[in-house]
């Protein structure tokens, strides 16, 4: 079989084994697709993320339709369809799906039907857009028995919060992109320590979204 993208393909395998590390993709849980011009690239379902090889990786077209298969049985990961909803209306280059421990805590603190809010903590400034003293709003959406069942609630949460570059998935993870690779994987690690702090604060007995009375200001 023909590699394609080498340096596409070993992407997804480094950063499995790096989310692999963090906790993120343990029990072959987690996934991650990215695309390079037409063709969109994405890991198999139910495999140990960080043993994957370049040779493992599925290609897709921009419709979701597989256009070269793994030689050896394989299964397109069951994230497919959802990140299809990133890379359809978001002009994704790189969508990622983590089981971050943290977000799944802060999904407890989340009410049914309302997104995580966050406002003056610094790692806000490493998402897309947002600034320390912005109110950021990220989508939280209930999960559901396996995971393809999820696609019309991701989409419906894409479309709905178009100032959100993720969706999180109560008690489960949270998919969330980026322009390219790079892009999405600081992405992922600031929503990790923004949800951790969110915790530890909590456990704490602080209200993460009143602890800072200081007013924004342009100068010292």
């Amino acid at each position: 079989m023909t590699l394609g993208q080498p340096s596409v393909r070993e992407r997804i395998c480094e950063l499995c084994r790096l989310f692999y590390n963090f906790g993120w993709a343990s029990g072959t849980g987690g996934g991650i697709a990215l695309r390079e011009g037409n063709t969109l690239y994405m890991a198999p379902s139910g495999v140990e993320k960080e043993r994957l090889q370049p040779q493992d990786i599925f290609e897709l077209d921009l419709d979701g339709s597989i256009t070269q298969a793994p030689d050896k049985p394989a299964k397109l990961t069951a994230c497919a369809p959802l990140f299809m909803a990133a890379f359809t209306h978001r002009n994704a280059g790189a969508v990622l799906h983590s089981h971050s421990l943290n977000v799944v805590l802060a999904t407890a603190l989340v009410a049914p039907g309302e997104p995580l809010r966050l406002t003056r903590l610094e790692m806000m400034k490493g998402l897309e857009g947002v600034g320390y003293f912005d109110s950021h709003e990220i989508p939280v959406i209930d999960n559901t028995a396996l995971e393809h069942q999820l696609a019309g609630r991701m989409e419906e949460a894409v479309l709905a919060w178009p100032h959100a570059n993720a969706v999180i998935v109560r008690n489960h993870g949270v998919y969330i992109w980026g322009r390219d690779a790079s892009h999405a994987k600081t992405q992922a690690e600031c929503l990790d320590w923004l949800c951790e702090a969110m915790v530890r604060m909590h456990a704490a007995g602080i209200d993460h979204l009143t602890h800072d009375t200081s007013q924004p200001t342009d100068s010292l």
